[in-house]
């Protein structure tokens, strides 16, 4: 079995846009939720607090290499560009016919599919106006298509469209590419851009926090008796995965190393969230790490701050690991970015490893008393060695992820 290591990284998230100031604001309990005051023209919704980000103009991609972009192929772009110099490679080797993508989101750009299905409606499905290219925008596979074209990557390329998983999804695909030693190199990660639907989807679903409108710094509040609901972000979280080998011939920075992947699904509910599809996907992961429980040092845990969904992963993880484990959940501080959670939060969680420190769970005051005794990190970042790291997330349709990573 070849062995599966990260030799870059990129992110654009609601903490910035540079992982090492972005993981200096993380370990300071920083927030990059806010008040969204633009969002009262929109009558009865609810929620008016958001996560976004802000892409410091020098990293923008410009107007003709965006062309067929929405904002979150923007972003996925962005994360990417940063990722591919971060890991040294060169414009050959993406073109080469070997390196592969795997990238996803929940969909494409609501913003371009908003102005798309309002011109079409306004003008009584006339085309005249309307531009074809809106529709490349908004595609369900937008971020791998114009990844794979910005970047000219010619080999295999993989979309996950999987909801709250689609970056964590794209990252096992890569990593299983790379042990099965069908490529040796893989682009992976996931991408979200924030726009008022996706909000209204939780508020309609009576998981999205509207509480704290007015104190935005408090919420949301993962596993917090006064929890309300998550808050939407947005962002995107690009790594390249290599072959251990092949990176160390290489003289290649090494990050961390990949050492197991599990995903299933619950096959029960669409939106209800079970324990026990939760527990089997850590399972899975840690029987493909080939590593006990008590030989994982921390649990960055999904954690979005809805009633139930806290609630079954908290009994998940205390059915896996017990009470010793220290868990804690970054969306307190990076809101949900939903398809872009999964490559963020593990780009952080590779920072807490590599120097040795947790993230608490921000505006944890309270645990819950429905959820399970668990180590939570609350308060402030917590010193301690790490060796290995547990990373979960969960999404609609009952499907289910959970990586393992190793420092090195």
């Amino acid at each position: 079995m070849k062995r599966v290591v990260v030799t870059g990284i990129g992110m654009v998230s609601p903490l910035g846009c540079d992982l090492e100031a972005a993981s200096a604001r993380l370990r300071a309990n920083e927030t990059g939720v806010v008040a969204m005051p633009e969002w009262d023209r929109l009558g009865h919704f609810n929620p008016r607090v958001a996560a976004p980000v802000h892409v410091p103009p020098e990293l923008e991609i410009p107007h003709k290499a965006a062309r067929t972009m929405g904002r979150v192929a923007k972003l996925a772009t962005v994360a990417t560009e940063l990722a591919v110099k971060d890991a040294g490679l060169s414009a050959g080797e993406l073109a080469g016919g070997t390196l592969g993508l795997a990238y996803g989101s929940t969909h494409g750009s609501s913003a371009a599919n908003e102005e798309w299905v309002g011109k079409l409606i306004k003008q009584n499905l006339d085309f005249i106006g309307v531009s074809a290219t809106t529709y490349l925008k908004f595609m369900s596979h937008t971020t791998a298509a114009n990844l794979a074209v910005h970047f000219g990557i010619r080999g295999r390329v993989i979309s996950t469209a999987a909801a709250c998983v689609s970056g964590s999804q794209a990252i096992g695909t890569g990593y299983e590419a790379i042990l099965a030693g069908i490529t040796d190199v893989m682009v992976c990660g996931g991408a979200e851009e924030l726009h008022f639907s996706h909000v209204a989807v939780f508020d309609m679903l009576h998981a999205a926090s509207k509480a704290f409108n007015a104190t935005p710094e408090l919420t949301p509040r993962p596993f917090d008796a006064r929890r309300d609901g998550l808050v939407v972000g947005e962002g995107a979280g690009t790594l390249v995965l290599e072959e251990y080998e092949r990176a160390k011939r290489s003289g290649k920075k090494i990050y961390a190393e990949i050492i197991g992947y599990g995903t299933n699904c619950d096959g029960t509910h669409v939106t209800n969230p079970s324990r026990d599809g939760m527990r089997g996907a850590m399972e899975l992961a840690l029987a493909s790490a080939q590593c006990a429980p008590d030989a994982i040092d921390y649990i960055n845990a999904h954690a979005t701050a809805t009633s139930v969904g806290d609630i079954a992963e908290s009994q998940a993880m205390h059915a896996v690991f017990g009470e010793r484990i220290p868990v804690s959940s970054l969306k307190g501080h990076l809101g949900h970015t939903l398809g872009a959670c999964g490559a963020i939060e593990l780009a952080f969680a590779i920072t807490m490893l590599r120097e040795g420190w947790i993230a608490p769970t921000r505006n944890l005051e309270q645990v819950a008393e429905q959820c399970a005794p668990l180590d939570y990190v609350m308060g402030a970042a917590r010193d301690q060695p790490l060796t290995r790291i547990i990373c979960n997330k969960f999404a609609f349709g009952g499907i289910n992820t959970s990586l393992v990573i190793q420092k090195i």
